[in-house]
Order: structure tokens, then sequence, then C-alpha cells
């Protein structure tokens, strides 16, 4: 099939980046293009979330922006930036589209697991692949297995390679990555991280994602068909959990980031409704919403606990460097603590915010038109990165009865 085949059959495959994306040096610079960018990506994001319509110059440009690559470790040409700024930039994006920040959610995390796995020859390959923009997506859920945490999917060894076979959903990025990760079991039951590049034989991508909120991030499904995989480009990713690393916590802060982002976002939102829109209550005897009593008290309220869900982020973050510099059953345990904490709270916060919204600006706020449910759906789709009722259940037994949590990527 020539290449014009290809892309006819498969009009969503991405080209490789002609040029290089830019070289971030340091936190300052990645804070100051998160910023930059999340102007350009405000413009159509209602839109793009009214339509269903990829995000396909506004990836490009975030992936050329080198924002993909600021947690490649400095020994490998990267900025290796803190993971408050790394927090930082996911809430930027995420505050004006979150499914934009959800884009890089897995590739940030993958990153993670090749530093902690990866061989030398493996780090500095995709390492520098990553560096001069090629984007990672994922095909790691399962639909129909009876947890999360279980995967029919299997790579099996074959020759000097491995097979793939599987199926799989939620895959975030995977349409519109230049790479597609995948998980599966080898034959002793234990995971591995196969790179798969987006074109290679046997692996075909849905865009069949029909969720009501996160509209945009094309999370569908990926076949993987007889997918012949060379041995250098698979990762036993199931040793980061088979000894004390902060591979789960680095999972689960990259997702509170994003929540905060959402309730960062619809908090800015809310002011500029009962700002501009909004009308007082008749009762409050005052001109203007934005003097009625108690939406100041409700916004002020909402202000604070946006705030906190940051700061306990923040507070993560620094859990997860400590982890990092001395992994230990005792260091890993406490930043899968810290960052449970700071998801629960940021979830709520972004919850909260969403209806708050709507109570606040009244009635007109449900207006088609102004496409502002997007917000609630955005925020009740991705706070479903994972379920904070098992989060108040490890925190209490942690802090009650001094319980580590389990070490697995979804807590």
């Amino acid at each position: 099939m020539s290449a014009l085949e290809k892309n006819a059959a498969d009009p969503y495959r991405q080209p490789l980046p002609r040029t290089p994306a830019r070289r971030i040096a340091d936190d300052a610079e990645a804070i100051r293009v998160a910023r930059e960018l999340a102007g350009l990506f405000a413009e159509e994001a209602s839109l793009r979330d009214r339509q269903r319509r990829l995000p396909v110059a506004e990836l490009e440009a975030f992936s050329q922006s080198g924002l993909w690559g600021i947690s490649v470790p400095r020994a490998y040409g990267g900025a290796e930036v803190g993971y408050r700024t790394l927090a930082e930039v996911l809430k930027t994006i995420a505050a004006v589209d979150p499914s934009l920040a959800q884009l890089p959610q897995n590739h940030l995390a993958v990153l993670d697991h090749l530093r902690l796995d990866g061989s030398e020859e493996q780090k500095r390959f995709f390492y520098g692949l990553v560096l001069d923009g090629v984007r990672f997506g994922n095909a790691f859920s399962e639909r129909h297995s009876r947890t999360v945490a279980e995967f029919q999917t299997r790579v099996l060894a074959d020759g000097d390679g491995f097979r793939i076979d599987g199926r799989k959903f939620y895959s975030s990025g995977a349409l519109l990555a230049h790479w597609v990760p995948a998980v599966g079991l080898d034959a002793e039951q234990r995971a591995h991280l196969a790179f798969i590049p987006r074109d290679a034989p046997g692996l075909t991508v849905i865009d069949d994602w029909s969720g009501f909120g996160q509209r945009t991030t094309a999370s569908g499904t990926v076949i993987l068909d007889n997918v012949r995989v060379p041995a250098e480009h698979v990762i036993p990713v199931h040793r980061a959990f088979d000894r004390p690393t902060a591979a789960g916590a680095v999972s689960q802060f990259i997702q509170a980031a994003i929540d905060a982002g959402i309730a960062r976002g619809i908090l800015a939102e809310t002011v500029q409704q009962v700002r501009r829109h909004a009308r007082p209550w008749i009762d409050a005897n005052q001109q203007h919403a934005w003097e009625d009593p108690y939406t100041i008290q409700q916004v002020g309220d909402l202000r604070i606990r946006v705030r906190a869900a940051e700061a306990v982020l923040d507070l993560a973050a620094d859990a997860i460097e400590a982890a990092l510099a001395a992994p230990d059953e005792e260091s890993v345990a406490a930043s899968s603590i810290a960052v449970a904490e700071a998801k629960v709270l940021t979830t709520e916060a972004a919850l909260l915010a969403a209806n708050r919204l709507f109570e606040l600006a009244g009635t007109r706020s449900t207006l088609e038109e102004l496409n502002l449910d997007r917000h609630w759906r955005n925020a009740r789709t991705h706070t479903l990165h994972d379920p904070v009722r098992w989060k108040y259940h490890a925190i209490g037994n942690y802090q009650l009865n001094g319980v580590k949590p389990p070490r697995h990527a979804w807590l």
C-alpha cells in the first residue's frame, strides 16, 4: 500500500515532525510556554467540544512547543522540570481545554516507566524521539476485563522479538500519536510495555470514543492483531511495581493536576459569568450579581477550595521528588498517600466548581448556545480517573493503622 493509500484509509495518522521540537531549558520557560499556548488553545475550545472536532493543529503546536519533553532527564537532553512545574503546566492547559491537557497524560507516564526500567539504549532512543517532537499515545486499558488491572492482551516472545495481540479501549491520544505504547502480559502473566509505531502492520486505531465529556481526546479503540515488536522496543513494566517506585504516584499525580486545572478554569468562568451576565437575587437589594453577599461568599468558598487543592498537589509533588531521590517502602508509600490526598481534593474542587458555576450564573447558563455544560461534562468525566472512594480508604488505613497502600497505577 502506498503512503497516499495509507493516509486515505487512516485519515488521522500523523506524519513525523518535519522539524525538531523546541528544547525547553528550565522550569520557568516551561511555565511561560504553557501560558502562551493556553491563550491560543482557549480561542476555539468550546467550538471543538461542541463539534467534537479533534485538535489536530493544536496538538501539533503543543508537542512542537517542547512541553511534551519537559520531564526527560537532563542526562538525556531534557529539562527534567520539577513536579510542581509539571503540574502547573498541565493545570494551565487544562484550565482552557481539559481534553488537550489529557492527551499527554499517558505519554508522561510512559516517560517515567522508561526512566525506571528502560535500558540505556532504549532511553537514548525514545527520549531522543520525544525531544524531537514525537508523541506517544497509549493502549493500556481494556473495556471488558473484570477489573482495570486485568489484561487479555498478550505480549509473547516470538523469535528474536515479541508478538502482541489484543483489543484496547480508553486509548487517549492514540489516534493522533506517532507511537502507541501498549501493555500486555507475557506467558508468566507479567506486564510488558511495547512501543509500536502508529503505522505498524496489524495496529488499527478506531475513532469510536463517544464520552459526553473530554470529547476530543479520541479515547477509543486500539486493535493489535499479530503485531510484531522488536525486543529493543519492549520494557518489562511489571518491575516498576515489583519494587518500591513512585510509578503509581506519578501516574495519579498527572491526573490530579488535570483535575486541578479543570477546577481553576471553571472558577475563572464562574467569575466571568457572574460579573457579566448573572442577575442579583431579588432580596439582595443590589444592582449587580457581583454585589450579592451570598454570591460573594460562595465565590470566596470556591476559591479557597481550589487553592487548597492546588496547595496539597504541590505537597504531593514534593513527596514524589523525595521518593525519586531515595526510593524505599516508606518514601514510596508516603508519596502515594500524598497524591491520593491531592486527588481527592482536586476531584472534589472540580465537581463543586462545575455545579456552583450554574448555581451562581443562573438559569441563563443552561442555554445550549453557551455550551457551559462542557465544564461539568469534562469535570465529571476526567475525575473518574480513579475512584476517590478507595483513596479515602487508603489514606485512613495509612493514618489509623499504618497500612501502606498497594503499589499499582490506579491509587
